[in-house]
């Protein structure tokens, strides 16, 4: 047992500290927060100067129990959280339990898992920052109150298990209000005009666009007069101007690009991107080098990069890649500035070693790690190389009085482009990359035809998750902690679903935002929410009481529902109606309706006729038990399983989704799961149940 007690947040780090710091260590994990508001009751005592009441976790008294056995036989404690405020309040509320003097220099933090960067940290212990502690305090009281004040209101006058709070019921605020924007919308007819041309006969073909004045747009009546004016016209080159364009490279990661640019790329949700970040940061084995943390922590509002990482990026850069003009690195490295608002307490996202290549990782990680670290490790390299130069052409052709314009651009040196460039919009960059032929003043081009062609204006897009991300971080609205469990609680109260990957609100979305913008307009609102921000901000850094902050919340939200509760009538939300008859008593058509555990389809003569179903998901197997269709469920804690269609006349339910292989004995469907031989299927039916394992042909188990 070592001297000094070491305690993180998770488990994994707990196997990467102890191979760095030996015997005389021993390292604990708090397995995340250890102590919180109660969930039973409001748990602040808002006459109190709102002083939160905090109870030990349920489910914790082993971890508790544990941790104060380890630090009796200590001579030093320190709290190793994570390095942001969440953390540092984890680290007060261990002090706390295991009644150690915040003041003493009990805490160290590090932003990246790694021998040199722990072993720094345990040389500069610190006291815990009670003014961050503040600001996460300050931020659990305020949702506390907005929550459970707001959420029972909201079953009271909507339905039960929806809920509101700061930042969920903003984002929200937008879905519903770009969703107004688009039934509102009337599309409008337009027509362009492009002219593919070639400088000779048989030449290299280019398009030129036709030149209509800003914010105009061509009728079809415009365009037709266009063309009968071209008729036999001559197309000649009026001017041909070169431009040098420099292109400059994306910054590093920091939480909300890496979100956006994981959705672009890779098609993740934030929530994906941010478990698998997490496991990135936490490290994984390495052969030979024993288990190791990939990149910094994962979230961060600051572009700031250390010097050695700087260094290094820059120097890898020089070694691997060699251009035929200029270096692969400016001369020197690369500083971005940190956005408005951003605490800049941390790094960007970066890997912890911009030598351990993603090729080099490829063994050790699964598909998702690999990927995503992929994209941290080139957008951090190419972010510290030099940047991108073109020569822009710009060619404007004149036929009949009328003008056309052709843009290309060559690459004259490629610099960061040669490892990474974000996501950009293909039709855009198509055109403006097309090559065009040598031309020059007074050239007579030959035409090959005129394109017409109709459009129509288009609603502006609903958001996706990066989009929302996006908008929310451009208002100032949450913090990188705060997106992925925002898009998640959006979609678990039904408040918006994903259609083609874009955010629709739900009826009962619509009704809940409505009801909080006229009742409770601060909630909703964008610019108050980012205030709120603002002032957690300055109670992190001393300059505002966290006590202060809160009653400047929760006395106009006290106030406002006080009135609401008296004035506000039910909402009605009503049921969408469907072309199915009832089967049960023939007289009127299905409609489908929203519960506590979702969607469900129901006999609108309740309770006349009882009739109601699931409107689970159906999937490709038939019941073993009664020969009905199978499908996918949700239990009332949200687990899915697989169960009979014909529930309750027949009972059978799985757990594992089928296989889409049928059992080799009695042809029910199965569930597969993966072993070192191969693929295990097990048969779903209750009477055979017979398992194999099959590797190309297969064999009994």
């Amino acid at each position: 047992m070592g001297n000094t007690l070491v305690i993180v947040e998770s488990p994994t780090k707990v196997k990467t500290l102890s191979k760095f710091l030996g015997r005389k260590y021993s390292v604990r994990a708090s397995y995340g927060h250890v102590r919180d508001l109660p969930k039973s009751s409001l748990g602040v005592d808002v006459g109190s100067n709102y002083t939160p009441k905090y109870i030990n976790i349920r489910g914790k008294g082993d971890v508790i129990r544990e941790l104060r056995d380890a630090a009796k036989k200590a001579d030093k404690i320190l709290l190793a959280t994570d390095p942001d405020r969440e953390g540092e309040a984890i680290s007060w509320h261990l002090a706390q339990i295991l009644k150690i003097d915040p003041s003493s220099t009990c805490r160290i933090e590090f932003n990246e898992i790694t021998e040199t960067a722990v072993k720094a940290a345990l040389t500069s212990p610190r006291a815990i920052d009670l003014h961050r502690v503040d600001a996460q305090q300050a931020r659990r009281v305020i949702d506390r109150l907005v929550g459970y004040n707001l959420s029972p209101f909201l079953w009271r006058k909507v339905r039960r298990g929806l809920s509101a709070g700061r930042v969920q019921s903003s984002a929200l605020k937008l879905i519903a209000d770009r969703e107004r924007e688009i039934q509102a919308f009337v599309e409008e007819e337009y027509w362009t005009l492009a002219a593919v041309l070639s400088a000779a006969a048989r030449g290299r073909k280019f398009v030129g666009r036709y030149a209509v004045p800003k914010n105009k747009k061509l009728s079809a009546d415009q365009v037709k007069a266009i063309v009968d004016s071209l008729a036999g016209a001559t197309y000649t080159v009026k001017s041909v101007t070169v431009k040098e364009q420099v292109r400059r490279p994306a910054p590093p990661f920091i939480t909300s690009t890496l979100q956006q640019e994981a959705f672009r790329k890779l098609g993740f949700s934030a929530r994906r991107t941010m478990a698998v970040a997490q496991e990135l940061y936490e490290g994984v084995d390495l052969e030979g080098q024993g288990h190791v943390g990939l990149i910094t922590y994962m979230r961060t509002d600051s572009f700031r990069v250390a010097s050695e990482a700087q260094a290094a990026a820059r120097k890898y850069a020089m070694a691997n890649y060699k251009f035929d003009t200029g270096r692969a690195v400016p001369e020197k490295p690369r500083a971005y500035r940190a956005k408005k608002g951003a605490q800049d307490a941390h790094e960007a996202i970066r890997p912890s070693d911009v030598w351990r290549t993603p090729e080099s990782m490829a063994a050790s990680l699964s598909r998702d790690q690999l990927k995503l670290y992929r994209l941290i490790w080139l957008r951090f390299l190419a972010s510290q190389m030099s940047d991108a130069v073109f020569d822009a052409t710009t060619v404007d052709i004149e036929a009949a009085g009328h003008f056309f314009r052709a843009t290309g651009s060559v690459m004259k040196f490629p610099g960061f482009t040669a490892v990474y460039t974000e996501e950009r919009d293909e039709d855009a960059e198509e055109e403006r990359n097309q090559l065009l032929p040598e031309l020059k003043e007074g050239q007579v081009l030959h035409l090959n035809e005129l394109l017409p062609e109709q459009h129509f204006t288009q609603p502006p897009p609903r958001y996706t998750e990066a989009s929302l991300v996006k908008e929310l971080e451009k208002n100032g609205v949450g913090r990188p902690s705060t997106y992925a469990p925002i898009i998640e609680t959006l979609r678990k109260r039904d408040y918006a679903t994903l259609e083609q990957k874009r955010f629709k609100p739900t009826e009962v979305g619509l009704a809940v935002c409505d009801l909080l913008a006229e009742h409770f307009p601060s909630v909703v609102d964008l610019k108050f929410t980012a205030k709120i921000e603002s002032e957690l901000d300055k109670v992190a850094d001393g300059s505002a009481g966290w006590v202060d902050v809160t009653e400047a919340v929760y006395k106009p939200l006290a106030d406002a529902l006080s009135t609401a509760n008296v004035e506000v009538e039910r909402v009605v939300i009503a049921d969408e109606p469907t072309d199915e008859l009832c089967p049960e008593c023939g007289q009127a058509n299905l409609v489908i309706k929203s519960g506590r555990y979702g969607k469900f389809v129901a006999c609108p003569r309740y309770p006349d006729c009882t009739y109601r179903r699931s409107m689970a998901k159906k999937v490709n197997a038939v019941c073993p038990k009664c020969g009905g269709d199978m499908l996918e469920r949700r239990s009332k804690k949200g687990r899915r399983f697989f169960g009979c269609a014909n529930y309750p006349k027949c009972d059978f339910a799985a757990w594992n989704p089928p296989s889409g292989v049928n059992c080799i004995r009695c042809g029910a469907f199965t569930t597969a799961s993966r072993v070192k031989a191969g693929t295990s299927y097990k048969c779903a039916s209750p009477t055979c149940g017979h398992r194999w394992v099959a590797e190309s042909g297969g064999g009994d188990e």
